[in-house]
């Protein structure tokens, strides 16, 4: 049985003062039956993990880069992420690769590396509305997951997320029908690639403009293992309702 998972992605979003929001989290869920993670922007990282420190909440970084260590200004290595406390990391967001033209071969090299320091990989797919209007939502998603999936990947270090990106942060929700049949096409595939043992492991969830409101129905769908949340994981309170739906599920 795979075990939901909650995880939130703070963006660009989070000062010290947001740390509050991590520790009432953990007060909140002592012990879940739900995994819950928080992806805060790399300069809490550390700070964060602090907080969340012998709680049911793990924490996550946002990005890493391909290379284990060297001459890349700016860049957080996978070994540097677990080294501030993190257990997963977040790869490919819509966002990386639109804003720093990331492909699938980046993003297939940044897991390598993660997956090897120890660190749970969550690989985020996903289409355009231009692309869903042509009715080319399965061959994109496709493409996108054997080209930034490694072959290394197992139920313990991959988790997918599927965000179509005209839903994230804009409100718009794809029908219920819609998530089912990307979820169901991204199980067939992992199932055919890795077999069904890994392929029926790997967690899959659902994110772009995921709320309190819809969650329950989200969660009822076939092969939605959880979230990956973005605005409504800032506050602990409005997150909570999202992880108390997943509990119901």
């Amino acid at each position: 049985m795979r075990r939901k998972l909650a995880a939130g992605n703070w963006k660009m979003n989070g000062t010290g003062a947001a740390l509050a929001e991590i520790t009432g989290l953990a007060d909140m869920y002592p012990d879940p039956s739900v995994d819950i993670l928080i992806c805060p922007p790399a300069t809490l990282l550390h700070r964060a993990a602090g907080a969340a420190q012998g709680s049911s909440v793990g924490i996550g970084g946002q990005d890493c880069h391909a290379a284990s260590s060297g001459a890349h200004t700016g860049d957080l290595s996978a070994d540097m992420l677990v080294d501030a406390g993190a257990s997963a990391v977040i790869l490919g967001h819509s966002e990386r690769r639109e804003d720093h033209d990331e492909g699938n071969e980046d993003v297939r090299a940044k897991a390598r590396t993660a997956m090897d320091a120890g660190l749970t990989a969550i690989i985020c797919v996903g289409e355009s509305l231009a692309q869903r209007e042509a009715a080319n939502t399965l061959d994109i998603i496709g493409g996108q997951l054997s080209g930034s999936i490694p072959d290394q990947s197992t139920g313990q270090n991959l988790v997918v997320a599927y965000e179509p990106i005209w839903a994230i942060g804009t409100g718009k929700v794809p029908t219920l029908e819609q998530i089912g049949e990307v979820h169901d096409f991204i199980r067939a595939r992992l199932e055919r690639r890795f077999g069904e043992g890994v392929g029926r492991s790997v967690r899959l969830l659902y994110g772009g403009s995921v709320k309190p409101g819809n969650a329950a129905d989200i969660f009822a769908v076939s092969n939605v293992d959880g979230a990956l949340v973005g605005g409504a994981s800032l506050k602990a309170q409005d997150f909570a309702g999202i992880i108390d739906a997943l509990q119901g599920a």
